[in-house]
């Protein structure tokens, strides 16, 4: 099951670098919150991956829940927040926020007793390592979900602005494919990690950031006409 993890690593970098090369030359901050999402979602994969193939050790875990469990989907929907709505006191706030939840979600998880004995199961939950109701493991609820919720009403808002329009049609489907690869990862990832299936959970890592990528691509294109928006809105 290692394989599939990997790959999911191996598009999300493909995508990061993509979203990279548009930072580069457009100079839009959510692209660079994005793709250092991406860099996340990646590198999360890789100690998936290495804990299927070598088994699991507490750094590789917390890899995994800091970067992949937790904290790459807030910052997903702060650039969500930032493409949708800007001022200078919201990109403050967010910033805000931003910091706060990184440290504290980094102090959390490396502070929490963890329950060494789990850690030999193929995929080890949240609940199990850090103990049921353990401020570490309540951190997926407390951060990605909200965090989550905001990311697809913001995509599926823009997906509605631009029903009708058949030059913004490529853009618009590729909105709504961002969303649901971002629920495949979300929904049905948090579900098969939270039962332990490495099968079903790899495979959803590979197919969520797979079809977010698909997305990406198909909103890449937009009319000439329309280049100077954001591809994937």
């Amino acid at each position: 099951m290692w394989v599939f993890p990997l790959a999911a690593a191996v598009v999300a970098f493909v995508f990061a670098a993509a979203l990279g090369r548009q930072f580069a030359r457009r100079q839009r901050i959510h692209l660079a919150m994005w793709c250092g999402a991406l860099v996340m979602y990646g590198v999360a994969s890789l100690a998936v991956a290495a804990g299927a193939a070598v088994g699991w050790s507490r750094t590789l875990f917390e890899v995994y829940w800091i970067l992949g469990a937790v904290l790459n989907v807030p910052l997903l929907a702060a650039g969500e927040i930032h493409l949708l709505r800007r001022g200078q006191i919201l990109d403050v706030a967010v910033w805000v926020v931003l910091a706060f939840v990184f440290a504290y979600t980094v102090a959390v998880t490396r502070g929490a007793a963890v329950d060494a004995a789990s850690l030999a199961e193929r995929l080890p939950s949240g609940k199990e390592v850090f103990g049921d109701g353990s401020a570490a493991h309540r951190l997926p609820q407390l951060i990605s979900i909200p965090s989550y919720v905001i990311l697809v009403a913001g995509a599926v808002w823009s997906a509605w602005r631009m029903r009708g329009r058949p030059e913004l049609r490529s853009r618009f489907v590729g909105t709504l494919l961002v969303a649901a690869g971002a629920t495949i990862t979300a929904a049905a990832g948090s579900a098969f990690a939270a039962v332990g299936n490495l099968p079903a959970f790899s495979l959803s890592l590979l197919a969520g950031v797979a079809v977010m990528f698909l997305g990406f691509r198909r909103a890449s294109e937009s009319r000439p006409a329309d280049r100077s928006e954001l591809p994937a809105h």
